[in-house]
Order: structure tokens, then sequence, then C-alpha cells
């Protein structure tokens, strides 16, 4: 199928709009950090100002292709709202539509299959506090059991009470899961949650006994989390980000 898709900006809100090409930015930016698994996760953005309809990639389309303009708009029984050739991931849709139905804040949901995410997601006593990254994630973290490829209806209600209030999602036996305000948000929530479990990855591989950070520490560590990942964390990388992206792969805006 032809990648190329018309430009909706003329039929869309200017919020809607700057809604979609920091979407379509996530999703490149994902691909230009390796995170991605061909075309099988997802990141959605609720459209502002409606609580029925999101953003999500179409499925089929490569992390590093994905455009404001062909993203999928569509409401919470997954049906299309605006035309497009392309349908959407089902597994997407239950974890997703999930989330937004019950977090008003969730503006931004995002959903890895990282090796190494993958890797920890398989450990028995998951993410372990070895590195200041994993201190400020296990601040706000949360885990769901394995129960299969996301496609039925039943699962969204444990999914839902198992993440809670919180920012980040280990799935079990399956990858990482973050909620922001704003993709800029859901994205360096990622960053840290990735880089937590390759360095976790990486200092077992060493063979040595591994030091973990104290509990008081990291219960220091939880105010300086609540600073970086729901204050300007996300809003002070985002431009640079973006700058990045426009040097590495630009046409996200389109």
């Amino acid at each position: 199928m032809s990648t190329e898709i018309p430009a909706v900006q003329l039929q869309v809100s200017p919020e809607e709009w700057q809604a979609r090409v920091n979407l379509a930015a996530a999703y490149r930016l994902v691909a230009l950090y390796g995170w991605d698994d061909l075309i099988f996760t997802h990141i959605s953005a609720r459209v502002p100002g409606s609580e029925h309809h999101f953003l999500i990639n179409p499925y089929g389309m490569m992390f590093e292709e994905i455009t404001a303009s062909s993203l999928v708009k569509v409401d919470m029984q997954g049906q299309k709202v605006m035309p497009s050739d392309y349908q959407i991931n089902p597994a997407g849709f239950t974890i997703h539509s999930a989330i937004h139905a019950s977090r008003e804040d969730a503006q931004c949901v995002m959903h890895t299959h990282s090796l190494n995410g993958v890797a920890v997601s398989a450990q028995k006593n998951g993410l372990l506090p070895v590195s200041q990254q994993s201190s400020i994630v296990m601040s706000a973290l949360a885990y769901h059991d394995y129960e299969g490829i996301a496609l039925r209806d039943d699962e969204k209600p444990r999914l839902v009470q198992d993440l809670g209030d919180r920012m980040f999602l280990m799935l079990r036996n399956h990858g990482l899961l973050t909620v922001g305000g704003s993709p800029a948000d859901a994205f360096l929530a990622m960053y840290l949650f990735e880089s937590a479990c390759m360095i976790q990855v990486r200092a077992q591989s060493g063979g040595g006994e591994l030091i973990h950070v104290s509990e008081q520490v990291q219960a220091d560590n939880r105010m300086l989390a609540q600073m970086v990942l729901r204050g300007m964390g996300g809003a002070l990388a985002w431009p640079g980000l973006l700058r990045k992206l426009d040097r590495k792969n630009p046409g996200y805006a389109e």
C-alpha cells in the first residue's frame, strides 16, 4: 500500500493539528532511538477538546514513516471518525482505549516492545533499584501480568486497576507503557524507563553483585521524580528532541 497520505491540516482544528504533529514526532523519535518493533506497538494521543476521540498509528506503516496527516482518528469503540485507507492495530486499541477512557490525565499513552524492556519484564523481581533512573521510575511504577495478546475487552478493567494513577506500567513478559499529559511527557517517561531497563540488563550481564539504591534515597528521589516527570521535564527536553528529529528524519509535520 502506498504511504502517500492526503494532508488533513485544513480539516482539523489548530489544536488537533498540533497534537498530530507532536504525536507523529513521538513515533519517529521512538524509531530513532530503536525502541520500535516493526509495526507492532503504538502511541496514542487524545484529540484536544474531545473525551471520546484519540489518534493512533495507521497499522502497516513503520514508525519512521508516520506523519501528522497519516494518524488515524478513532472513537472509544475503535471506529474511524475520519477517512483513512489504514486500519488500526486491534491490540493497540484495546490497551489505549482502556486507559484513555479511565484516566482524564492520560493525554498520551506510549507502549513499546523494546528488547531491554521485555527482558526486564520477564524477570520475577522486575525493575531493580540499581540506578538513579530506576529509582525515579519505581516511584510511579505498576505491573500487569501477561494475559496473552491484548485483544479481549475483559482484560481492560484489570489493566486499568493495575495501572491505577501511576505513570509507568511494566507489562509482564510483554513490554513497557507510559502515560503522560502530552507526547513530550510520555516520551521522557519512556526514555527513563528504557534507560533503567538497559542499565539493569547491562549491570546483570557483568556478573558482579549489584548495589541497590537504599530505601531512604529512593524515598528522597520521589519528590525529584514528581518535579522531573510531572513538571517541566518533558517541555524542556521536547524542543531539543524536535530539532534532533529535524536533522535526522524530517517530514513528520506533513
